[in-house]
């Protein structure tokens, strides 16, 4: 094990893939020389080249489509989207196109497409690059999404993705890019679909995913203090959504709470909740609860963000009411 930041993580996945596999190439805006918004592929086109670490035109559409097509000719492109709100811009590239056609065409297909998005709020960038969409693609058929917590699933999520031969959403969180956690030494990979218990508890499930992960460890350290054991699962992929492991720890605690960053009406929460609710409704001390953005806009005051936003107090908060109620 080393200890290596979540944006390290993300350009050893992407550079250890390209040496492997020669139809993997990057593509994006400012990606080459300039090293991408956040800086994730500095240095890969200097070991790649401009043919393999592509720059494009400020067109999401372009260049999703055109990504779309290359996978379905044998390319692994993977695409980066500077902020998850620009993923507005291609919807009908990733909606209609690539979560589509290998349904529309059967075996005579495959769309190894992989996309990434910086997500979230914390930077104070305001309401059109703060936002977390995540459960928008949740209801789109065909389209996998990963959203890593920390620097190892980052790595090992993001190597799985690419060698997936479906098209994958891959969300992360720009607020945990210079976070820091042991990464292992040499080749491994995280499988989609596998939700991790990062903490093991008995009194409260807290499900979560992505930087509301780091929160809610923190929100149950604080709980502890309250004698209230708090079991942590960090879901780590949305789409497949391991469902079933939540469940049986909420079966086990009794009691559910769902953090997200996104807004709260139709988010990960109504849909995790509800199958809680159905799968372990017996074994329930009271209703799951959902705690998330309320439905507005991110602000862009920094204090106003803050507050718009689930904290390991106002998630200790809500896993604490839960025993009051």
């Amino acid at each position: 094990m080393r200890t290596i930041t979540y944006a390290e993580a993300i350009r050893e996945a992407l550079a250890e893939e390209m040496r492997r596999d020669e139809s993997v190439f990057l593509i994006g805006e400012d990606i080459a020389l300039y090293g991408g918004a956040f800086k994730l592929t500095k240095g890969l086109v200097d070991e790649f080249g401009p043919e393999r670490v592509r720059n494009t035109p400020i067109s999401e559409a372009s260049f999703v489509g055109v990504s779309t097509g290359a996978s379905m000719l044998g390319m692994r492109p993977v695409v980066e989207i500077m902020f998850c709100d620009f993923l507005a811009l291609a919807a009908d590239q990733i909606l209609n196109h690539a979560a589509k056609y290998r349904y529309m065409y059967g075996k005579q297909v495959k769309v190894p497409l992989t996309i990434r998005a910086a997500a979230g709020a914390g930077r104070a960038y305001g309401p059109t690059h703060s936002q977390s969409l995540e459960s928008w693609f949740m209801h789109v058929p065909g389209l996998k999404i990963a959203c890593p917590s920390n620097p190892a699933d980052a790595k090992g999520l993001l190597k799985t993705a690419i060698r997936d031969d479906n098209p994958v959403l891959f969300i992360e969180n720009k607020v945990l890019y210079s976070a820091k956690g042991e990464v292992p030494e040499g080749e491994y990979l995280t499988p989609l679909g596998s939700a991790q218990v990062l903490r093991e508890g008995a009194d409260v499930t807290i499900a979560s995913y992505s930087r509301m992960v780091v929160e809610s460890l923190k929100a149950a350290a604080e709980l502890q203090d309250q004698d209230i054991s708090a079991e942590v699962i960090d879901l780590r992929t949305l789409c497949p959504l391991d469902s079933d492991s939540v469940v049986e720890s909420a079966k086990r605690t009794g009691r559910l709470l769902i953090v997200e960053e996104g807004t709260l009406t139709c988010g990960l929460g109504a849909e995790l909740g509800f199958r809680a609710f159905e799968q372990a409704w017996d074994y329930l001390e009271c209703p799951p609860r959902r705690l998330a953005c309320p439905d507005v806009p991110i602000p862009c005051n920094p204090k106003l963000e803050a507050l718009a936003i689930p904290s390991a107090q106002s998630i200790a908060a809500a896993a604490q009411q839960m025993f009051e109620d």
